[in-house]
Parts: C-alpha cells; structure tokens; sequence
C-alpha cells in the first residue's frame, strides 16, 4: 500500500481531533492549525480572535514549559554509574574520575543545543501541543523539523507504543528536481483549481516511516513512486521521529490539549468580548438630528468647523446617544471572571506588585504552578525528553563530539525535568548543605578529619560542570610539592645550621685572636745587650 493511501487511510481517526484542534486555534493562535484548502501561495486569511487572553496564555504556558524541560543554564539530564554493572573491585577514586567525565559530556551535549536552534523548534512543538495537544518533531542532520497536525498521521499498538507514522508536505516541483534529479517520472498535470489544494506547480511528497524488525524505516513517495536515495533507516532507541501529546486518554491515539480543557471558558469570553466591544461602539457613537421645519440646513452643520457661524436656531438640533454603558456591567464582570479562571489555567503568573513582594513569595507562587502540572512532566518526559537525549548521545557519539559510552548499562542517562530540573547543580547544593550539617554539629575540625578534601573538590567540579584538567592538582602532584617543599625546608634549615656554625667558629677564631694579642702585649721586652 502506497504513502498516500495509508495517510488517506489513517485521516479518518484525526479528523475528530484536528477539527477541535482547529476550534481551539482560532480562539488563541490562528496561525498554528490552519484550513488547508484555503491555504494559497502568497495569500493566507486568517481569523483574529476578539480577546488576546488565549494567546496569551498558550505563549506563557509553552514558555513555561520551555524552561522547564531545557532550562538554558543547567543541564536537563544526568549522566549515572549504574552500581550493578560494576565491577567489585572498582574504587571510588575512578568513580569520581567518572563524574567528570560525565560531566564534560554533559557540557558538550548542552553547548550542542544551545549553538544549534533546538529551542526554537521545541518552543514552535509546545505552543501546538498546548492548542493541539499533538505535534511530530523530525531530528535531522539539518536540525529539527516540526510538523503540525495537518501534516500527519500516526498509528499505534494496543499499548499506545507508535508503530507507523506518514507525514504529508506540498513542496515545489522545481525543489523536488533540484534534490533528486534521479527522478525522472514525468509530471501529471494537476486537477483544476476546483478540487486542487496548490497550484499546479507543487506537489505533494509523502514520507512513510515503520517499525520493522526493531529498528525505524522510511522512504518517500511522490505521486504513488519512491523517491530515489530517500530510504533511510535509524535504531529502535534512537529514533528521530518524535510523536508528541500533551494529554492523552487510553485507546485513543492522538492526544488533547490544555485549550481543549477549557474550550468552553475561551468560547464564552470570545463571544462577550465580541459584543462588549461592538456594543462599546455602537454605544459611543454620536449622531445629531435637525429640524424638519427648521432654517437650518443639515449640510450647513456638516461642513461647519469648530467656532463657525451659521444661521439657525439651537433648538432644532438635538443629538441623540444610546446611553447603554451602564447595561454593559455585568458583561464586563463576566470578561473579569472568565479571564482570572483562564490565566490561572495557563499558569499566568501575576506577581504582587508592591514592595514587601519577597523572592520567597515568588519562588512559592512559582513552586505551586509547578505542581499543577506535575503529571505533564511525566508525560513529556517519557514521550520526549528522553528519546530527544537518546538521539543526541547516537548522534554526537557517531560523529566524535563525545567518546563512545560503554555498554551493558553501566552508564545511565536520568533525566530530571520539572520541579528538580536542577541537573548536577542539585548534588552541589546537597553536598553544601551536607558539609554545612556536619561542621554544625561535630564543629570545622570534623570536617578534616572525616571528609577526604580531593573528593569534595572532585564532586564540585563535577557538579558544576567545570572541566578540572590542569585546574584542580591531583594527590600526586600535591604530595610531589609537599615533599619538594619538605626538602626545600630542611635545606633551609641545614643552610640555617650551617651559617650558625660558621659565625660561631668566626667568633672562636676572633675570640683566639684577640687572646693571643693581648698576651703580646702583656710581655715584657727582652733585656738589652751589654
């Protein structure tokens, strides 16, 4: 069976969920799930909600989100020795000399992210996964593709494992030739406008992906042929093909998104907001009347300016306003009510402003808005972070970025998302806190004589992904310099003994000296010769 009849095939289980996509996209970002037949080259018209409360809301959630999952200072994950597939014999010196090395590759996995535009592609995911409640993220040599829930298919097992996925793109003919110039079937003219979604110089590119004998397959197809060189293949734990869902109900195979939710909320303030505004309109509006009888000509007023002089008489002018605006009250208490019920849904935080704001009441605020969406991070966990980790470790180990992990389950990659999205920053707090504990209560002596000095400066460096060579000394090279100061000490001291020595055989030569003149100048002259 061709590309195109399995996405034609498997169309029929998306529909129900991409018309409420659809519905939920045109009451926050239009732009995100749009009409394909009313999709023309150079012309897109596109419904404009009345209320901004919506978009505003899916923007802060995905931003929320965002940081959450790839927080842009610490890493998401963890590298861990996994303690059953050590060896016995293996000492903690090398467990530590691990930890860096862990770390390092964690730092070179964080720097490949942040140089590439990863984050602008998640952001574009989590923005549809929040209206849509599904969205597919392509990882490619060239970075990551997104694609929108009119642009593709899934099919699941019965345990909600993805089995096969068909995507659907309208590209240039020109673009098709210049990329595989080995396909040479010629061009069908295209149905007429009536019933073509593109004009006649597009077509449409099918990509079918499978699971088969454990491992990713896919090909495309163009008009029902398989392109040449398009076949590729990729390992079950590494797959590039991320299928995402915000929340999903068992048996169902695409997902539902946190507008779904609250649909009716977002239906109600857009229709309010819809008549509040026309209303507001038609009630400020301003209109003068004049006199049958009266001299007074109504184009004579019209083209009057300010302070002009026309003849009249002011009593055959009347102005006539709606005076409603106090009947639109309870409209606007409603679009109150129903605007505080939807940021609090989309995590909208609205800090106090005051001075006695603290940081402590922030970071609370911020602590219980985490909580509200503690199941989401499971699922994205599971669904995204951690195929998204496996594929960069295939990737960056294929290439050379980072050496070859060992296998056998001896490195275990853990992610930490959410609340505890501290990755190795949370071990230096805990280890801070762990000294702090100890030098409490045993005193700062118990510090040194319990605590082993290089393996706390190991485990900080670690823990702060600072890259130790030739910055922290190693237990060789400090012992090579306290015996070479030792020497140098004793040296000194030698040097000190020695000169000690030779002042007090100088003074004993002087003291000798001065003994033996005073003794010849104690004696008498020898008598004189007769």
């Amino acid at each position: 069976m061709s590309a195109k009849s399995r996405y034609d095939r498997l169309s029929s289980d998306r529909s129900q969920f991409l018309n409420t996509a659809r519905q939920a996209a045109d009451l926050t970002l239009p732009y995100l799930i749009r009409e394909d037949e009313t999709y023309t080259r150079g012309t897109l018209k596109l419904t404009t909600p009345w209320q901004s409360v919506g978009a505003k809301g899916v923007v802060t959630l995905a931003s929320k989100l965002m940081l959450a999952l790839l927080p842009p200072q610490t890493s998401f994950f963890k590298l861990q020795v996994n303690d059953i597939g050590l060896p016995q014999d293996l000492g903690p010196e090398i467990r530590s000399e691990l930890d860096l090395s862990f770390a390092k590759v964690e730092r070179t996995i964080m720097e490949s992210i942040a140089a590439s535009s990863d984050r602008v592609v998640v952001h574009q995911a989590l923005k549809h996964l929040v209206v849509a409640g599904n969205a597919l993220i392509f990882m490619g040599k060239d970075g990551l593709k997104l694609y929108p829930l009119n642009r593709y298919v899934v099919d699941r097992d019965g345990n909600g494992n993805v089995i096969e996925i068909v995507t659907k793109e309208t590209i240039s003919k020109k673009l098709l030739k210049k990329f595989y110039p080995e396909y040479t079937k010629p061009n069908q003219p295209n149905p007429t406008s009536e019933t073509s979604s593109h004009p006649e110089d597009e077509c449409d590119i099918y990509t079918h992906v499978t699971l088969d004998n454990n491992r990713w397959v896919w090909h495309q197809e163009v008009e029902g042929e398989v392109l040449p060189k398009s076949m590729s293949k990729a390992p079950l734990d590494a797959n590039p093909w991320l299928v995402l869902r915000f929340n999903h109900v068992d048996g169902e195979v695409y997902g539902r998104g946190r507008v779904e939710e609250f649909i009716g909320d977002l239906k109600s303030l857009e229709a309010l907001s819809q008549a509040l505004v026309e209303g507001s309109a038609a009630a400020a509006k301003v209109v003068f009347t004049v006199s049958p009888s009266s001299t007074t000509k109504p184009a004579t007023l019209a083209k009057a300016g300010n302070g002009a002089i026309i003849q009249g008489r002011p009593d055959d002018i009347g102005v006539v306003q709606v005076g409603k605006t106090a009947d639109f009250q309870t409209a606007y208490q409603m679009v109150g009510t129903l605007s505080q019920r939807l940021s609090e849904a989309f995590l909208v935080l609205n800090v106090r402003d005051s001075e006695r704001t603290t940081a402590e009441e922030v970071r609370m605020t911020q602590l219980e808005l985490e909580q509200q969406l503690g199941g989401l991070f499971s699922l994205l966990t599971v669904e995204f972070l951690v195929p998204y980790l496996n594929r960069k470790l295939n990737v960056a180990q294929r290439t050379g970025e980072i050496p070859r992990l060992p296998k056998g389950g001896i490195v275990k990659p853990t992610i930490v998302a959410g609340i505890n999205a501290l990755g190795r920053g949370q071990d230096r707090e805990s280890l801070g806190q762990f000294l702090t504990v100890i030098a409490q209560t045993m005193g700062p002596d118990a510090i040194a004589q319990y605590i082993n000095p290089e393996e706390v400066v190991k485990r900080l460096a670690a823990a702060s992904g600072i890259d130790v060579l030739n910055l922290v000394k190693s237990m060789q090279e400090i012992q090579q310099e306290q015996q070479a100061a030792a020497a140098q000490q004793q040296q000194m001291v030698m040097a000190q003994q020695a000169g000690q020595l030779a002042a007090v055989d100088q003074k004993r030569e002087q003291m000798n000296a001065d003994m033996l003149q005073a003794q010849e100048e104690t004696q008498l002259p020898p008598p004189p010769i007769e």
